[in-house]
């Protein structure tokens, strides 16, 4: 079992057929390939629609329990209205998911650049009404990343509750000079933000956001190889999770990262893709 959560932002991966899922892989089949290899997934899914039941129910029989399912918070709760008009929105929600159980951590909320310190209180307010469950928050305001009054506020009042503040980088993202219409379109709607590498609990969260060139985002995640390698070998569980523009190459990304890690840490395991079955020969 790995002492760490590693993934990629979703499993629904058309482009990954022929590399990491066998091209003939049912669509019905990529969780299951999926969880055989990585032990976590990044939720996006439900920031943009809640699934269904019977969608949860299927997710629940075939991820494992020590598999983790970052559930991002629907958009129409984060990003619209107050956040302490949201308690029952977030319930029912929570209530939705519920069939996941124990594979349900972090929930992720993820603000608006437009939630800047004036709102502080309603996060407050937010965090302390569903403090039975582990919370990871991710802000965009320039006001949080300028290391004066306002972060020092945002970073107390995660570090008293234990929630964390997710780790964003997208250095290696901006630092691509392309036309590529999907390096173009994750540049328009990924954040440019400073990067804080904090652990406000035992459960930091990192999320790296790549170019789509894995040799040249190498660099940007030596840095993080060794904050993940000290995390884990101060007793901590980080959860990682790589993207590339339109995720085409997360799968390799998040691959790739596990190796380098191995080179740091020599006990971990490697991560192995399934097999197909081997044809059965008959008796000659």
């Amino acid at each position: 079992m790995l002492p760490y959560h590693l993934g990629c932002p979703s499993w629904n991966e058309p482009a990954w057929r022929g590399s990491f899922y066998p091209t003939d892989l049912r669509p019905a089949d990529t969780l299951g390939h999926y969880c055989q290899v990585f032990n976590a997934v990044e939720g996006n899914t439900t920031f943009y629609a809640r699934p269904s039941a019977d969608t949860l129910q299927r997710w629940a029989q075939t991820m494992p329990e020590q598999f983790r399912f970052c559930a991002k918070m629907p958009r129409d709760i984060s990003h619209e209205g107050d956040l302490r008009d949201q308690f029952a929105a977030t319930d029912t929600f929570l209530q939705l998911l519920s069939p996941l159980g124990p594979r349900l951590m972090p929930l992720w909320l993820q603000l608006p650049a437009a939630f800047g310190p004036a709102r502080l209180g309603e996060l407050a307010a937010w965090l302390d009404e569903f403090s039975h469950h582990p919370i990871a928050v991710e802000v965009r305001n320039p006001a949080f990343f300028d290391k004066g009054d306002a972060e020092r506020m945002l970073n107390r009042l995660l570090h008293e509750r234990g929630v964390e503040r997710i780790c964003l980088d997208s250095r290696a993202l901006f630092s691509v000079r392309s036309q590529d219409p999907a390096v173009l379109h994750a540049q328009a709607k990924k954040p440019r933000v400073p990067v804080r590498p904090t652990a406000f609990s035992t459960r930091p969260q990192v999320r790296f956001i790549g170019g789509p060139d894995l040799d040249a985002n190498q660099p940007f995640l030596e840095p993080w190889l060794d904050k993940v390698a000290g995390w884990i070998e101060q007793g901590l569980t980080p959860n990682v999770f790589l993207h590339t523009p339109d995720n085409h190459l997360a799968a390799a990304q998040a691959l790739r990262f596990h190796a380098a890690l191995c080179k740091r840490l020599p006990g971990l395991p490697a991560l192995v893709l399934p097999q197909p079955p081997a044809e059965q020969l008959g008796l000659l």
